[in-house]
């Protein structure tokens, strides 16, 4: 259950011209695709933000723990930031959920975007404070997006959010659905399990996406996940991709056996995630999902 609402009266999309800030609360990044990144932000029309801080290392990740909550903080705080992007995932964001000022940010809204590792940041602050927050690229993974996630990136972060069509979805169990969109990297969202910060999905239609996870590790994490009642309340499910995962043939069987309880819609198929093309998600907003004609649509 959400602690505290933010005032959506209060709360302003981005469109070009506006200031993206940069953010590293996870893992260290390669400079070099962080470079192409920045410059597709640019030539997208955003005036962008980068501390010096964010290059900062220690072992894998992006500076120490203090740092890297401190680098988030700043950027809700500062008047001039339009919208946040994360510069990667990686690992990281759990680290410093208990270091964030949930105040601080249920008083500055803005948009927050990342996926990966972020998904630990994006359930929290939407747990925390109520706000809308999106689930799409990190500037690493704009220096190779595709026209359709960048068309998507641009839509959704100005706040238009589009009827998305899914003509490759299968449906695991047909029907139609009504929720609150919530979700993102499995493995993240696994390991916010029995933490202060677990999400509640109740009445949520649930995303989920992971990469480099075989199956026996998705039906290890979402039988887990299904034991502690996580999913007792869910409205639906749709899946993103499943990059690199080893027996994926596996996956839709494992995903209608843990949901088949609930008899709810599920979808598998969407664009989003680690794959080629990475669709952006508005979480935390109202979506209507029907998996005969394969497509979802915020409400």
């Amino acid at each position: 259950m959400n602690r505290a609402n933010v005032n959506m009266n209060e709360f302003n999309f981005i469109k070009p011209g506006d200031t993206l800030g940069v953010c590293a609360p996870s893992g260290r990044f390669d400079t070099e695709k962080f470079t192409i990144g920045i410059e597709v932000l640019k030539n997208l029309g955003f005036q962008v933000k980068v501390p010096e801080e964010i290059f900062q290392k220690k072992r894998y990740l992006a500076g120490d723990d203090i740092s890297r909550a401190k680098g988030v903080i700043r950027l809700f705080s500062d008047p001039d930031i339009n919208g946040i992007i994360c510069a990667r995932g990686g690992f990281g964001s759990l680290r410093i959920l208990n270091h964030l000022d949930w105040d601080m940010i249920r008083q500055h809204p803005k948009p927050f975007i990342g996926f990966s590792d972020i998904t630990a940041i994006l359930m929290s602050i939407l747990n925390e404070t109520g706000m809308p927050v999106i689930h799409g690229p990190n500037v690493v993974s704009l220096a190779l997006a595709d026209e359709k996630t960048i068309k998507s990136f641009m839509n959704t972060i100005s706040g238009l959010n589009e009827t998305i069509e899914i003509p490759d979805g299968r449906a695991i169990r047909e029907g139609i659905c009504r929720g609150i969109l919530k979700g993102g990297n499995l493995s993240t969202l696994s390991h916010l399990m029995g933490t202060r910060f677990q999400p509640d999905f109740a009445e949520a239609v649930l995303f989920f996406e992971d990469i480099g996870e075989p199956a026996y590790k998705i039906d290890r994490m979402l039988t887990q996940m299904k034991m502690a009642g996580m999913f007792d309340k869910i409205c639906g499910v749709i899946t993103g991709s499943f990059e690199n995962c080893g027996n994926e043939e596996y996956i839709e069987e494992i995903l209608e056996e843990c949901f088949d309880q609930y008899q709810v819609p599920v979808l598998f198929g969407l664009d989003a995630g680690h794959g080629k093309t990475n669709l952006s998600l508005c979480f935390g907003e109202r979506i209507k999902m029907d998996t005969m004609v394969r497509k979802i649509q915020w409400v």
